[in-house]
This record gives structure tokens, sequence and C-alpha cells, in this order.
């Protein structure tokens, strides 16, 4: 596995123990110090290092820059923040407060000359010169979501949206301040991987914009042979092959199509239906009315947060999985869990144990070593029942959706759709029934049905379509934006292709649930889906492939490795590549990275890393394409 996630928490954990590297299972006790970051620290840390994890380094406390902190004089603090002005005036406050014994100052991004003069003259006046012992640039200003997947910012992220990005009353100036932050980000992502990339990118989009500036600041840091950070002792440094990876930039653009499409994949459910934010799910849970007294108030629901990170297994085996099979895998994990539950109880009770205590188990003789075995099995198994609880709640409220919206229906018909296979039942049926979806759900089938037509719908057909919308509580702006787009990119001609592969149903899923399960799928469709490549993933095989596609032979090359940049579209290296980074420019969502996935999963010795600027679900795309429509 290409794993540059542990290599950032790598970069992480030495940051935290004073920019010297962290040593494992050492038997002194870690040196105390309270960590402070900003929202952008905050964001990267949390996806990547649990309070448990932080406290094993010695962190006591971790605390917001801008909150009111008390001084702890005899304690070293570690910054991890963005050198921004408001940030960098806080830090010379605290200076100037004396409030922590030594100052470890860790920056997200590059800092600025003249803000390092800042802080040297508030040090020097605040005389704590001694006491500041460290300043570094990190190099670590994007988020990392998953082993192979990151994103630029969480924070400020409407600074580089689609929507920032497509703004028709957009200024040169603007444009340049958004290129500009994305370009910083991926130069840092670059510096952290220890790995200068061959960039490919589609013409006249933003995406090529990116791609000319990030050349750029490439070439110039490779030029100033003394201050490179390309040499030397950077962390992905020996992780490659002797290729270097290849970066495909890609512009949202390419296909609107699937950050709409409703999808039937664990992760990429839980994304689109729950509120689920930098790999944790925060769930209501519903106290319901039940055993209440006529007229007494409803209870209040209570709110509960779940991490699904990669160290929880059942997460990592599934998250890809068709959600029927992730239902009926938590029902078999629970009938396992309380065969050794069972297990257990019996050779208690035939020890006659019960309600004894456990040390009084682990004296006795040779002939309770199973007893023992399963005893000392219980950390895990306790561990095991946390996992099947949470995804038993987490796959309970994302049922609860599918069955309350008919998503397998959306699913199926906009597969349908998206293959140009023939469709059993009318788009104006659908978009009608009052019981099918929400009115947001009717819109994101029919702007699919839009994108995907070879040939638009005549004006008469469309008034009709809008009527059944408005009639339905749809808003029309997110179609008025989808109209000019489609118009200015001549899409009509050349619609995207989604590959001719559609889900396959397999019968209702009460037939293949057991009748003793928790999730009652009665009515579900149980859709098996087919590996079919999405647009995304069908540019990246044709650039990685080196296959020669009318689709991706007119993309830009750039070598930032080489003398003179040129403006060519001819790859000079002629290999396959073994390593490749996916770059969305103008955000990105679950069912494009899964698709990546499973796509590379056939080809063995190969690896990828998907990335965006911003991770969205349909809900938070609509809202966008919809202010991109307001007239």
């Amino acid at each position: 596995m290409w794993c540059w996630r542990k290599d950032f928490r790598v970069a992480l954990k030495r940051m935290l123990n004073f920019n010297v590297p962290h040593v494992k299972n050492s038997t002194g006790e870690p040196v105390w110090k309270v960590l402070i970051y900003d929202r952008f620290g905050q964001d990267i840390i949390s996806p990547l290092l649990s309070v448990k994890e932080l406290r094993d380094m010695g962190i006591t406390l971790h605390l917001l820059l801008h909150s009111d902190r008390d001084p702890i004089p005899d304690v070293p603090a570690v910054y991890f923040v963005m050198p921004t002005e408001e940030n960098i005036d806080r830090m010379c406050q605290d200076l100037r407060n004396q409030l922590y014994e030594s100052y470890y100052l860790n920056f997200i991004s590059a800092i600025s000359r003249s803000k390092l003069e800042d802080i040297a003259n508030a040090a020097l006046a605040a005389s704590a010169v001694t006491q500041v012992a460290k300043v570094f640039d990190q190099y670590l200003n994007f988020i990392t979501l998953e082993d192979d997947m990151f994103v630029l910012c969480n924070q400020n992220k409407e600074l580089v949206s689609y929507r920032a990005i497509n703004r028709p009353d957009i200024t040169d100036t603007e444009m340049e301040t958004v290129m500009d932050t994305i370009v910083d980000s991926l130069f840092c992502f670059f510096v952290t991987l220890g790995a200068v990339p061959i960039i490919r990118c589609s013409r006249g989009t933003a995406a090529e914009m990116v791609a000319v500036k990030l050349d750029k600041k490439l070439r110039e840091n490779l030029r100033d042979a003394r201050n490179s950070l390309f040499t030397g002792d950077t962390l992905g440094a020996g992780q490659f092959s002797f290729q270097r990876p290849l970066l495909v930039l890609v512009d949202r653009n390419i296909d609107l199509a699937t950050p709409l499409h409703h999808t039937w994949t664990y992760q990429a459910l839980v994304h689109d239906v729950l509120d689920f934010h930098l790999n944790r799910v925060n769930l209501e849970e519903s106290s319901g009315m039940e055993n209440s007294p006529a007229g007494a108030r409803p209870k209040r629901k209570n709110k509960k947060s779940y991490d699904l990170t990669p160290v929880d297994k059942f997460w990592q085996k599934h998250k890809g999985s068709p959600f029927p099979e992730v239902a009926e895998s938590v029902q078999q994990e629970l009938e396992s869990y309380r065969a050794q539950e069972d297990e257990v109880k019996r050779l208690k009770s035939i020890m006659g144990l019960e309600g004894e205590d456990e040390g009084a188990i682990s004296m006795l003789s040779d002939n309770t070593a199973k007893l023992t075995s399963a005893v000392s099995s219980l950390p895990e198994l306790l561990e095991k029942k946390r996992l099947i609880d949470l995804h038993t709640n987490v796959a309970t409220a994302v049922l609860e959706h599918i069955k309350a919206r008919k998503l397998d229906v959306y699913f199926e018909y906009e597969e349908k759709i998206m293959s140009k296979t023939t469709l059993d039942k009318s788009l104006l049926d659908i978009i009608s029934d009052p019981d099918a979806g929400t009115p947001e759900d009717k819109m994101r089938l029919f702007l699919i049905y839009y994108i995907s037509a070879q040939q638009a719908p005549s004006e008469a057909d469309l008034e009709q379509y809008k009527k059944a919308l408005t009639d339905a509580g749809c808003n029309l702006n997110p179609l008025q934006y989808i109209k000019q787009w489609k118009a200015f990119a001549k899409m009509a001609s050349a619609p995207t292709s989604y590959g001719n592969t559609t889900a396959k149903p397999m019968g209702l899923l009460s037939r293949v649930m057991n009748t003793g399960s928790q999730f009652v799928m009665e009515g579900v469709k149980n859709l098996v889906l087919k590996q079919q490549n999405l647009p995304v993933t069908r540019i990246l095989d044709n650039l990685m492939e080196m296959k020669s596609n009318p689709e991706t032979d007119d993309y830009r090359y750039f070598d930032p490795k080489m003398l003179r940049g040129n403006d060519s579209s001819v790859p000079r290296n002629k290999n396959p590549f073994q390593e490749a980074i996916v770059f969305v420019v103008g955000g990105g969502n679950y069912i494009e990275y899964q698709n990546l996935v499973d796509y590379i999963k056939g080809k063995q010795g190969k690896h990828i890393l998907y990335g965006c600027s911003e991770l969205f679900n349909a809900t938070q795309f609509i809202k966008q394409l919809s202010q991109l429509g307001q007239k």
C-alpha cells in the first residue's frame, strides 16, 4: 500500500515532539506540553490523531489560538497555525503576556519574511527571544481523510468552491487569489510527499490555470538548489518507485452528473444523507413520544457522534460496499459476537462461576484454559460490540432515509439514464409521485437527465417538466444554471459518457436478509453494482496507461524538472505510470473516490490518490448551483 497517510501522521508526531523524530516505545515519560492551534490546524490534526494519541505524546491540553487561555508558565507550547495577520498578532500577544515556558511555532503554510520579522520584534520587546525555541514551516496545508484521499480545506472552503470558480462576475484578481490558494495547498502536498510530479491537465479550464501556476512554483523551488524543498530529508523520499508520480488535474465541469447522483455504497450514502464531516458522523437519536403522558413535550433528541476512521476494521472493509451487503455484514458480526458471548457464559456456568470475580477464574487449574482464553479476549469482544453498535446505529439511520425517500428507486433510475438504458417508467411519473423522495431528490434526478441527454428536451417538454418540478416544491435555479452551462460547454453535441452498464437488481432485500435481522429491509431493492468507469476514472486510465484517446490526447503536459517549460501535449515519458494523483478543481465526492478505488484494485502494483479542492455532497452542490442560477 502506498500509504502516505502514515507519513503525514509521522510528520505531525514529529512536529508535536518539538520537531524531533518521535520514537515509539521510548521508556521515558513524554515531555508534557500544550498544543495551540487555529481552526485550520484543528481540521488537519483531528482526522489523523485521536485525543488518546495526543495524550500519549504528552499533549495535556489542546486549545484554540483565539480562545481565552490562562498562563501556564512552566509548560512548553507547540503552535500549529496558518501564518495570517490575525494569528501572528495573537501569537505576539502571547509572547508579551508570557503565557508559556517556551514557544515552538509551526506554520501550516510558509510564513513570509515580513511576518517573521513581526514575531522577532514582539519577542525582542517582550524579552522572550530565548523562549522562542523553534520556528518551522510545516507545509501541511491540506486535510488527509483516507490512506488515498485528501481535501484542500474545510475552513473558508467557499473561497475555493465550485461557485467561487464559476461565478460569471468573478474578476481576474479574485480568480488569481482562488488559484493561488489551491496551488499553495498542492505545493505543500508535494513537499510532504517528497516528489515532483509530471502534470497533465485539460485545456481552457480552471485546472489548466492551476497546472501553469503549480509548474512555475515547483520549477522556482527546484532552481533554488540551496533552499529546495525536494532534496534531502523529506518525508516521502524513497517511498516512490524510481518513476515519478503523475498528477492529473481535472475540472469539475467535465462531469456535473456524478456529484448529483444518488448513490448505493456505504461511505457515499453516509455522506449523502447524514451529517458526515472530517470522518465524523453526527446522528440525532429520536427518543420518540412513546410512553409519554398526553400533552407532554416531545423528548429532546440525543445527538451522538461517531468517528469512522481507518482504525475501524468494519468501516475499512465495507465503506465501498453496496448498502444491502453492509446491512447483512452488520447482522453477521452481531450473530458472531453473540455466539462468543454465549460461549463465555456457558463456560462460566459449567464451572459454577456465575457472579464470581475475574480474579478467581485465572487461578483455576489447567482444565480452565478455555475459559481463561475466553475471558482474556473480553477487551477484544467489547471493542467488537462497540463497532457493531456504532454501525447498527449508522446503517439504521441510512436505511430510514432510503425507505422514506425511495433512494434505491432513484439510484437505479439514474444509473439507467447515465448509461442510456431503456427507462421502464416515465421521468414525469417519478417527479409527480408525492411519495418518491424530497423536492431536492427530484431536482437531482432531473438535472442528471438534462446533463446526460444527447439532445436537450424541446421547449414544450421542458415547460412540462418545469411545471411538474415546481408543483413538487423544487427551486428551479439549479436548472437555470445547468442550462447556461450546457449551452456554454456545447455539451449537447458531446455529452459525457458514463459507460453502458447498470445496477442489477437481485430481487427484494427481504429475501436475502435473515428473518431475525434488526434491519427491516422489506421493499428495498437489493441492487448489485457493476464496475463502470466514471469520466474522472476514464481520464486517469488514459493518461496513466498512456493510451491514445480523443478525450485526453490534447491534455497539456508539464514537467517542472525540465530546464525550459514547454507548452506541449506530447509526453516525453512513454512508459505507463505506477503512481498517480487525481485532483479535481472545483470539488469532489465519495462516489468518484470509490470508483477510482475499485478501478485500481484490478491494477497490480499501481497506486492512486484522490484529492479535491473541497468535498461536497449533493445537497451542498445543489446549493452552489442554485446560487449560480439566481438571476
